[in-house]
């Protein structure tokens, strides 16, 4: 569990989590920041404070609830709950959006319920099912569609029961796998958290579907039948580990082809260049395919302070400019006169770009144009990435022209919805493209959508993220 994690400390740096069952005890220890190193004295240590054989690990990344200290250690996963003699732990990735209605529900049955996050409202669901005398699989049936929203989950009941299951539409990544002699079978957002382990990749689970691991290997039930896919496109793009694999590919073969992608879909603009430089890191595998379709030499002049870890994404507003001018050194004398092409993996804010251009610019840059793999982003995310409001998206009231302007850059050039889906190896409707086409994959994100974008260009002001700030998840009609 501990190696697993820090292979994927990428996807969460605010806090992380251990929870371990042993003769129907849960065990914990959380913590706020990364996951720590592990010193070889403590290992024992470590053992005693979490005894056991069944293990849930989690790394957040607050999508809902407050962004305080206090707030963040409450919200730190895993989550517990009892009742009636029933004991319940989930790790739980994604976000709710009907999480009034839930509250409402949860608190009416548990009247001492207190709320911090989504996570917390999955658990109390669930075990809120489970205590109404369902067995497993009806219980995980009816929390789904209770559900509107992304959820990937796995969980330990006190008994030893160890399952995991992902929204009928599977929009977070969750795959199993096992050891080389098969006594240890694991579930994981991402594969390389089974490299880092030396553990085999056996399936990605499917939307809908319910699996229990168990003496005899996976036991698979398939819930909701006929499920609509959405998984999440900005995985390929951005979040995902570049050594992982998604659909039978590596996150950085796709990344690569997304490079040459936006070659073919600007080539006056390729030929104006001198050299390719990328916003490292997940520019930096996009940064080969544009060397690799156009012949410029990708010049690796922007390098990456490695032990300023925080990222720019998750960060709030007043501290990102900072991180970001501190995070991504460029080495002048590499750029001073070049006409450059810089690769990045998105814009959202439009920030972390604003700063790396000024940095060229001051470096000396004779042209910057901005070859972005994600294409432009106009609406907010429901579903666990933080870009949450209309307001805070340059994409979702400026043209790419006006945006190259905002920025800095002499172009901005944006990947194709088209290209980009045909790289990831998926079809266009078992991705989840709701930020760049604003089509939402579930019924209460859509309404919520619709009618905040209407707000907004009515120049209402957002006060939080649309799903915390819908008036109408607090009952009240617009």
């Amino acid at each position: 569990m501990y190696w697993g994690l820090r292979a994927q400390n990428h996807r969460g740096h605010q806090s992380h989590g251990f929870l371990t069952c042993d003769k129907d005890e849960f065990y914990s220890y959380k913590s706020l920041d990364l996951v720590p190193k592990l010193k070889t004295t403590e290992i024992q240590n470590w053992f005693e404070r979490l005894p056991g054989n069944i293990g849930i690990s989690n790394v957040r990344y607050t999508t809902s609830g407050k962004c305080d200290d206090q707030s963040i250690v409450q919200g730190t996963q895993p989550m517990m709950a009892e009742a009636d003699g029933i004991k319940l732990a989930v790790s739980f990735n994604g976000n709710i959006v009907n999480t009034q209605q839930l509250l409402k529900e949860v608190s009416q049955h548990f009247p001492s319920f207190a709320f911090s996050c989504d996570s917390d409202l999955v658990c109390n669901k669930l075990l809120l099912e489970l205590k109404g005398g369902k067995d497993l699989a009806a219980a995980v049936k009816a929390t789904m569609l209770a559900l509107d929203g992304a959820f990937s989950v796995i969980g330990i009941i006190g008994d030893g029961t160890f399952f995991a299951f992902k929204d009928p539409h599977g929009i977070k990544p969750l795959c199993a796998g096992h050891s080389p002699d098969g006594k240890i079978l694991v579930f994981s957002s991402e594969t390389v958290s089974l490299d880092i382990n030396g553990f085999e990749r056996d399936f990605e689970l499917e939307p809908g579907e319910l699996v229990l691991a168990t003496k005899d290997g996976f036991k698979r039930h398939q819930l909701i039948e006929n499920p609509k896919k959405a998984f999440c496109a900005f995985e390929f793009a951005y979040f995902a580990r570049p050594d992982s694999r998604f659909n039978g590919k590596y996150v950085y073969e796709i990344r690569e082809e997304f490079g040459r992608n936006i070659v073919k879909e600007f080539p006056e603009i390729s030929k104006d260049a001198d050299i390719v430089l990328s916003v490292p890191e997940t520019g930096d595998d996009p940064a080969m395919g544009v060397h690799e379709a156009s012949g410029l030499r990708w010049e690796r002049a922007s390098r990456r302070h490695r032990y300023v870890t925080e990222r720019a994404f998750i960060l709030l507003d007043n501290e990102r400019y900072s991180t970001i001018d501190r995070k991504v050194n460029i080495l002048s004398s590499k750029v001073a006169g070049q006409r450059v092409i810089v690769t990045e993996d998105s814009v959202v804010r439009g920030d972390t770009t604003k700063i790396v251009i000024e940095k060229l610019r001051k470096s000396g840059a004779k042209k910057v144009y901005m070859f972005v793999t994600f294409p432009r982003i106009i609406g907010p995310c429901f579903y666990g990435i933080d870009m949450s409001t209309y307001g805070q998206l340059i994409g979702s009231t400026h043209s790419d022209e006006e945006i190259a302007k905002i920025i800095g850059a002499d172009a901005v050039c944006y990947q194709s919805v088209d290209s980009l889906v045909k790289a990831t190896g998926c079809s266009r409707d078992e991705l989840c493209l709701a930020c760049v086409t604003g089509k939402y994959p579930t019924p209460l994100a859509q309404k919520f959508a619709d009618k905040m974008k209407k707000k907004f260009l009515e120049g209402y002001k957002e006060k939080s993220r649309i799903y915390e700030d819908a008036e109408e998840s607090q009952g009240v009609q617009w």
